[in-house]
Parts: structure tokens; sequence; C-alpha cells
């Protein structure tokens, strides 16, 4: 499983040029899952997301949770995390989880981070959408759950 993990000042993601979830101060967490992904996985990356010390305390160092700045999130699945592009011009993507799995991952993973009481806003599993947002730092990073095994 993979996450790219940005700070925002805001954020909002449409379908069909319809808003259906925005935020402010907080993240936007950009999902891939893979084809051997488990909910060992989405664990994983849940509690290093709302671990992630990436916000300024009172001397201007990064050192504050999402929850410690009451900050927000927005959640997109993104298959293209999952991206091969070793060979060619054109990725290939055998390594995304077929669909059930890559919703039920996604799904999953947002019942952790709302259970971490953070507002949580989504995208829309599948759709093609677009997501705005306003990058504050810029802030991001990368995060796989491969590399905790």
């Amino acid at each position: 499983m993979r996450i790219v993990l940005q700070r925002v000042s805001r954020a909002q993601v449409r379908v069909q040029g319809r808003s259906i979830g925005a935020i402010k101060r907080g993240f936007v967490v950009l999902l891939g899952v893979g084809r051997d992904d488990t909910e060992a996985d989405a664990d994983f990356l849940a509690d290093r997301v709302l671990g992630m010390r990436v916000f300024a305390d009172d001397n201007q160092k990064m050192n504050l949770t999402l929850g410690a700045v009451n900050g927000e999130m927005l959640v997109v699945s993104q298959f293209t995390l999952l991206a091969d592009t070793d060979s060619g011009r054109r990725p290939s993507f055998t390594r995304a989880a077929p669909p059930d799995l890559a919703r039920h991952l996604y799904e999953y993973f947002l019942s952790l981070v709302r259970k971490a009481d953070v507002k949580v806003q989504q995208g829309e599993f599948g759709a093609m959408m677009e997501v705005d947002l306003v990058n504050d730092g810029p802030v991001t990073i990368l995060l796989d759950s491969e590399k905790q095994f």
C-alpha cells in the first residue's frame, strides 16, 4: 500500500464538476492499494499518517501531528501509485489491487482514521476525479507499507 501525503492549507475533490469533499488545514492522502496488501498494511499506514509530526509548533519546528492542530484529512483512492514504469513509456498497473480488494482496503483505511476523531472527507472510489489543493510548505511525504516488513 502506498501513500502520497501532502500537508495542505486547503483541498477539494470534485466528480463531474461537483464538489464531493473539501477540507481546510490538514492532509491530502493519495492512497494506492497493491494486489498483495492486507488490513495490516492499512493499519500500519493509518498509524503512520496520524502520527506524522509535520505541523509547526510554537518554535516553528515540524513537531505536531494532525490531531494536535485539529487538522482535517481528504483521502483519495489512486491506483496509479502502483504503476510499474520499468519498461517502456506506458505504465503497467498489474501491481494494483483488483477493484474489490482495493475498495475494501480503502474503506478500511477510512474507518481507521475516522476512529481517531479526525474530520475526514473522501473521494469517490473508481471515479474520475479532480483534486485541487494548496500544498503547504510544500510538504510531501511518500509512505509505503512494504517498508515495514
